[in-house]
């Protein structure tokens, strides 16, 4: 409970905008009522059952920590390649469009890894089809796409697949 009414009294004070210690008084008078209002009216049972999911909430946790740092570890390889193709665009320049067939199903996973391929430098998602099996990516270097299908689907998909379900 220590770190929700902390993390309540930070919210009033950004909220605010008034770090003055008079209204940190205030902001953590106001978050040890909120929180003692919240133990009288939740019932126990979801008391309960929140001590019981606490290891699922870390193993999620640590699914979504690996997806960002498999994001930003792509996005340090992709703006180094970038910067290799600016530099030397005639021995670097691949272009190509490329359709993968989708594991993701739902608009909330489409949209997630159309949007992680598009932040990645020198890629860019360009359309899902219409029945949501294939999306087609455009990127700047694509030597094999086999090779270039392989990793999104083992890459950005298979971590996002591991996060929504």
């Amino acid at each position: 409970m220590l770190f929700i009414i902390i993390l309540l009294i930070m919210v009033w004070l950004a909220i605010t905008g008034d770090f003055s210690l008079a209204n940190f008084g205030f902001g953590a008078i106001i978050s040890l009522a909120l929180v003692a209002l919240a133990e009288r009216t939740l019932p126990s049972q979801i008391a309960r059952n929140a001590a019981a999911n606490r290891g699922q909430r870390l193993r999620r946790l640590y699914k979504i920590t690996r997806l960002l740092g498999f994001f930003i570890k792509e996005l340090f390889v992709a703006s180094f390649t970038v910067l290799l193709t600016v530099l030397f665009p005639a021995q670097r320049l691949r272009p190509g469009v490329i359709a993968i067939p989708l594991d993701v199903t739902t608009n909330a996973q489409i949209t997630l890894l159309a949007n992680l391929i598009t932040l990645t430098p020198g890629t860019l998602t360009l359309d899902v089809s219409t029945d949501k099996t294939v999306i087609f990516v455009h990127s700047i270097y694509v030597k094999d796409p086999e090779t270039f299908r392989r990793e999104i689907k083992t890459g950005f998909e298979q971590r996002i697949l591991e996060v929504t379900t």
